[in-house]
């Protein structure tokens, strides 16, 4: 029972950092049809601006969290005007956004060492203690990370389901063309869209930095597996994406207990080919999809 209850404690919090990351990249995709390849560079930069509010400007966390979300927000929508607009009506748009990403998050990563320097540091926001169940011992920050992630999946629920933004995303997202001819703004969803998946990157770095540190290329390897998720989940479903992040979770912490850290990504990746051949558009995803 102790090993269950352990494995459930790691999958699930595993499982929300990586759902919270997903969302926002699924987000866009499923709106621009954009891979927005920055992502991983965004969620450093919103773990520095928490840093940098809690450490130099002596904000507690309840406003050095906000600050972060507006900061990558903001970077989201530079990204938008900067470097997706103007491609938008381009024919090879979908990959020319995605090299157009890369370079962008390349920049980033270096505005963060340049600023911060290159050695790891700790995130100060950190909740101490622990909950004992039976023989085993959970950090208050794994339940902090598991809550935040739940508020902040319901959140981005009832934003599409119950607000008009969320119906106007939800639309572009099924059909452009028809979304504009009624009266929808397209580029204001777009812009709208990119800054909610740059505070949610932000809200991800914070939640993984306070486990594992602040590093300038730290996005790197949560940007991968976000990715992954998308893939399995079926590019551009938004509840899809969630569900599959939380159970990659659970499968990553049962991997880890049985085989080891070492092997966990391996595995990981072996599973995910396997659901790929089975259904090759995703487990939620649509016969057709876009392909770089």
């Amino acid at each position: 029972m102790d090993v269950i209850v352990q494995i459930l404690s790691s999958g699930l919090t595993i499982g929300a950092m990586y759902a919270v990351s997903t969302i926002g990249l699924a987000l866009v995709y499923g709106s621009l049809n954009m891979l927005n390849m920055s992502h991983g560079a965004l969620l450093a930069l919103g773990g520095y601006v928490c840093l940098y509010a809690m450490a130099s400007l002596g904000l507690p966390a309840l406003l050095a969290v906000p600050a972060a979300m507006a900061v990558c927000g903001a970077v989201g929508l530079l990204i938008y005007h900067l470097a997706a607009r103007p491609m938008l009506s381009s024919r090879n748009f979908e990959t020319q956004i995605f090299i157009a990403t890369i370079g962008i998050g390349a920049v980033l990563e270096n505005l963060i060492l340049r600023t911060f320097g290159p050695q790891p540091v700790a995130q100060p926001l950190n909740l101490a203690g622990a909950i004992a169940i039976g023989g085993v011992y959970i950090p208050s920050q794994n339940i902090l990370i598991l809550a935040v992630s739940v508020a902040m999946m319901v959140a981005v629920a009832m934003l599409l389901n119950n607000t008009r933004m969320g119906r106007a995303i939800r639309a572009t997202a099924q059909n452009r063309d028809a979304a504009q001819l009624m009266g929808i703004r397209i580029g204001k969803v777009y812009a709208q869209v990119l800054m909610i998946s740059g505070a949610l990157a932000a809200i991800s770095g914070i939640m993984i930095s306070s486990l594992s540190g602040l590093l300038p290329n730290m996005g790197g390897d949560p940007m991968l597996k976000a990715f992954i998720i998308c893939v399995v989940a079926g590019l551009g479903n938004v509840y899809g994406a969630a569900g599959v992040a939380i159970a990659l979770g659970l499968l990553e912490a049962a991997i880890q207990y049985v085989f080891g850290v070492q092997y966990s990504f391996a595995i990981l990746l072996l599973i995910v080919i396997a659901v790929l051949i089975w259904r090759p558009a995703g487990l939620f995803g649509k016969t057709q999809v876009v392909r770089l």
